[in-house]
């Protein structure tokens, strides 16, 4: 439709005006690709981009389009792969929130992820079972003021940047893929480690 196209051409002109200067150089991006993570992040968001991959909505789908979501990757992937895994994965690392958090939780997150001042992270893979979730051994139990969640996840984009996790663990309801729940997990929740970055 008409919105989506709308959409689309600023993506192009944000891509053609804007980019470069969020990119820096290529030196730059392969030095530190956090840095250059955040950056775009950062400026995709003061660009109002970002709305696209958390809109916030409470109606269906959470507000998420995702005929715009396609045209922007595609226009952001044309442009630059980076720049594309910085929309995408914050998208990814919102989207249970969109679509299944409730009113306090997208309050609390979603503006900031919209705003590029937050970084998301979706955090499902294991070594042992990949993204199988019926092979998950990540556990939540509940304990004193929520739950204690025991594991590790790897392969996990923007680990170690992130301000914030969505973990899922296995949560005691059933056996296989039943009884996975999931948790927004906080970059400086007690306990949580980064082990080392994979390149």
């Amino acid at each position: 439709g008409a919105g989506q196209r709308s959409s689309a051409e600023t993506f192009e002109r944000w891509a053609a005006e804007h980019l470069p200067a969020a990119l820096g150089t290529e030196q730059d991006a392969e030095r530190d690709v956090h840095g250059t993570v955040r950056r775009l992040v950062g400026a995709l968001g003061e660009a109002g981009l970002l709305r696209h991959a958390a809109p916030g909505g409470d109606g269906p789908n959470g507000g998420l389009d995702v005929r715009t979501l396609c045209l922007a990757r595609e226009t952001l992937a044309r442009a630059s792969g980076l720049a594309d895994f910085a929309f995408a994965m914050q998208g990814l690392g919102s989207a249970p929130i969109s679509l299944f958090g409730n009113h306090e939780q997208k309050r609390r997150y979603l503006p900031r992820v919209s705003a590029g001042t937050a970084v998301a992270a979706f955090a499902l893979s294991e070594a042992e079972a990949g993204s199988d979730v019926a092979a998950m051994t990540t556990t939540a139990r509940p304990c004193r003021g929520g739950f204690r969640i025991d594991g590790g996840k790897t392969w996990i984009s923007n680990a170690g940047i992130a301000d914030f996790y969505v973990v899922f663990a296995r949560s005691g309801e059933g056996g296989g893929s039943k009884g996975i729940s999931a948790f927004i997990v906080d970059a400086d929740s007690p306990g949580l480690g980064i082990g080392k970055n994979i390149d």
